[in-house]
């Protein structure tokens, strides 16, 4: 087997195996999700059915149109996967270290679902995405996506299109809004309740007065 068939096939599984690792996320967001048992049935049903489907569509056409469908379906499941997490986040009466460990993850997964994005955008435009013709596949996408994500900016990626471009604005400001927001509310919410709980309950208690003598 020729160096161009190896890095074709590790392409395609180290694909196919992030759709199931992310199919896995979905199904336990959605477990976890307070949603009725109906609706869960049903969200689940259709989430393995799109992801087998997004499989075979990339083994199929691993370079074209059918990848990029793939890819969008990705991006679409982990989308759904952050809004369970930072719903139930939101939904939780006290803000724990768990609350913040899951707002956490719920932008790490903003982070993957933009890189898939990037990744559809690059299989329908003819295999075209970056600035200078530089080649893009999984691991390029996840970097540029983390890059923005955080507002970082290296330069050595840029998105050559406007369309792309524009994506990367969307992904620049939704983590800054959500890093501002959610998570420095969080934070500092387990701080003020961290600090009410010694204030209440953490002074020394009175010593018994003895009889009357």
């Amino acid at each position: 087997m020729c160096s161009s068939d190896l890095a074709f096939t590790n392409g395609v599984l180290i694909s196919t195996f992030q759709i199931l690792l992310f199919l896995a996320v979905v199904l336990m967001a959605l477990r976890n999700g307070q949603l009725g048992p109906r609706a869960t049935r049903i969200a689940s049903i259709v989430v393995l059915a799109g992801s087998a489907l997004a499989a075979v569509l990339l083994l199929v056409d691993s370079h074209g149109p059918g990848a990029g469908v793939a890819n969008i379906w990705t991006g679409l499941i982990l989308l759904l996967a952050a809004v369970l997490i930072v719903r139930r986040v939101l939904a939780r009466p006290e803000i724990t270290l768990q609350s913040i460990y899951g707002a956490i993850s719920a932008y790490l997964i903003l982070g993957l679902m933009f890189a898939a994005f990037y990744a559809a955008m690059f299989r329908f435009g003819g295999n075209t995405f970056f600035a200078n013709h530089q080649p893009g596949d999984t691991r390029t996408f996840q970097y540029f996506s983390f890059v923005t994500l955080t507002t970082t900016g290296y330069g050595d990626f840029t998105a050559a299109g406007n369309g792309g471009r524009a994506v990367a604005v969307l992904e620049a400001i939704t983590g800054q809004i959500f890093l501002a927001t959610l998570v420095a509310r969080l934070v500092a919410g387990f701080r003020g309740a961290g600090a009410g709980g010694r204030r209440s309950g953490g002074g020394p208690a009175p010593a018994p007065r003895g009889p009357a003598g």
